[in-house]
């Protein structure tokens, strides 16, 4: 039977201490393996028939992954352009409460509308901050910029009661950290990161009602009969999630539905496991360098205020961590070692 180290030994081999997944996850051999396959297949002039297949069991495995059914899933090639499905959607003048400085694509397509409320406060008080005429709430599970929680529950409840609606950017969690997106009634997630898939894939998760929300970017693939749907306006949409999907980067699911499977096989609980106990000796271990993180408990994700600077000679050291606002930002994974959080702490007392 393969243990979670022979599985992850079987597909990694980076060539230095990667420990900037939060920016981009690492490609597992399956997954390279497959877009190899995929580009053989337009290569060679043959059937791309089977990576349409390969998109619809990447949106059965992502479902799995948020606990809900796959007819509640969309599939699309970004957040921004799934935050704009949802920002189309609401009335002029809606309130839209943020988090300060949460990701770009979580926050502008609401700010580009120009006839929205848009409120921004810090993370910690977003739940307080609800209120009545509230109609919305939207913010990233974890923050990209120090790997903050956001405390789901207590947003949940407050949405709750004053009848605001949520909207969950997971890209900087799910992976690693459990996801219910049956809690929250949208829920968005890109998926180079922690899922280590490629480029050019997101997926939104709707209500079973599809929360009021318009298909106002659909195209062919949107139609209940896809290829009856090519020419002309699109006369059925599709009965499910699909019809806000949008063309899809083919090559990108063939290989992304291996990268999900794997984190299947691993077990987020695992996952979770592994790269919370790397972050933590990494913590401890900043601690005994007399440094201070951005406090951010159970994150995989730790920043630390004012070593950005460190980062360009880190890199040439063969440590791929990232500077984000000033932070030194070191995000642990499932293929992160010990060794590799002692290789860090080394470097950066010298």
């Amino acid at each position: 039977m393969e243990t979670f180290e022979s599985l992850v030994r079987a597909e990694f081999a980076p060539k230095n201490t990667y420990l900037n997944t939060a920016s981009t996850g690492l490609l597992p051999a399956r997954t390279v393996a497959a877009l190899g396959r995929a580009a053989l297949l337009r290569a060679e002039g043959r059937p791309l028939d089977p990576l349409f297949d390969d998109v619809e069991a990447a949106r059965a495995a992502f479902a799995r992954l948020a606990g809900v059914s796959a007819e509640r899933v969309a599939a699309g090639t970004s957040v921004a352009a799934h935050t704009g499905v949802v920002a189309a959607s609401l009335a002029p003048g809606a309130e839209v409460l943020t988090a300060e400085d949460d990701f770009t694509s979580v926050l502008n397509p609401f700010h580009v509308r120009g006839d929205l409320k848009v409120r921004a406060v810090p993370l910690e008080r977003l739940a307080e901050s609800v209120r009545p005429g509230t109609a919305l709430v939207a913010v990233s599970a974890a923050q990209s910029a120090d790997g903050r929680i956001a405390d789901l529950p207590a947003l949940r409840e407050a949405a709750r009661e004053h009848g605001a609606r949520t909207y969950v950017d997971f890209s900087q969690a799910a992976g690693w950290l459990p996801m219910e997106a049956n809690a929250y009634d949208f829920t968005v997630c890109t998926t180079f990161k922690w899922l280590l898939g490629p480029h050019g894939a997101a997926f939104l998760v709707v209500p079973e009602d599809f929360g009021g929300l318009t298909p106002v970017l659909a195209g062919w693939v949107a139609g209940e009969n896809p290829w009856d749907s090519c020419y002309g306006p699109v006369t059925e949409l599709a009965r499910s999630a699909r019809r806000f999907d949008l063309t899809p980067a083919l090559f990108t699911y063939a290989g992304l539905r291996h990268s999900l499977a794997l984190i299947e096989e691993l077990g987020v609980a695992a996952v979770h496991a592994h790269d919370l106990a790397l972050a933590d000796r990494f913590r401890a271990g900043l601690a005994a360098l007399g440094h201070q993180p951005v406090p951010a408990p159970g994150s995989a994700i730790v920043s630390v205020p004012g070593l950005g600077v460190r980062q360009p000679e880190l890199g040439a050291a063969g440590i791929q961590v990232s500077d984000r606002a000033g932070n030194l930002r070191v995000a642990f994974h499932l293929y992160n070692t010990a060794a590799d959080v002692d290789r860090v702490l080394d470097a950066l007392s010298s």
